[in-house]
């Protein structure tokens, strides 16, 4: 015994609302993307707004390692950061400061002279903490026990 055919629908669906909601979601994706913070990433050469051509940024200092040199000489005491002579421990201040601004975590090596008092080594020493660079080190020439001239 066959059952009465009731009227079959065809399971066709339209596709015209689902691609409409694909499409709405598609625009509002696009306009809620953040692209500022890609465009702060990427390295440029490009001079500030408002700057002029004849200005000339500094170049950032290397961050590698720190190296402070202090020197005794005949007109006084000689620092030098990375090669670059300082005049007074104010200028090493302000140059270190820069620095940790940066980034606190960069290794200073402290190369002091063995002329240099030790009053000046400690002062170099407190200007590094000052700023707040924690990884201070001094360095230590290397010569064998047996090799002392007398």
């Amino acid at each position: 015994m066959r059952l009465p055919h009731r009227h079959r629908t065809t399971s066709d669906t339209a596709m015209t609302p689902m691609i409409d909601v694909v499409f709405l979601l598609l625009i509002f994706f696009v306009c809620t993307a953040s692209f500022q913070i890609a465009e702060e990433v990427l390295p440029s050469q490009l001079l500030a707004a408002g700057a002029g051509a004849e200005t000339e940024a500094e170049p950032e200092p290397e961050l590698d390692r720190i190296i402070i040199k202090l020197r005794r000489q005949p007109q006084g005491l000689a620092w030098q950061i990375n090669e670059s002579p300082q005049m007074h421990l104010s200028d090493v201040k302000t140059k270190l400061a820069a620095i940790a601004a940066i980034d606190a975590s960069v290794p200073v090596v402290l190369d002091i002279g063995g002329e240099v008092p030790l009053g000046d080594a400690i002062d170099l020493y407190d200007v590094c903490r000052l700023v707040g660079l924690a990884k201070i080190q001094f360095a230590a020439s290397v010569e064998p026990f047996g090799n002392s001239e007398r």
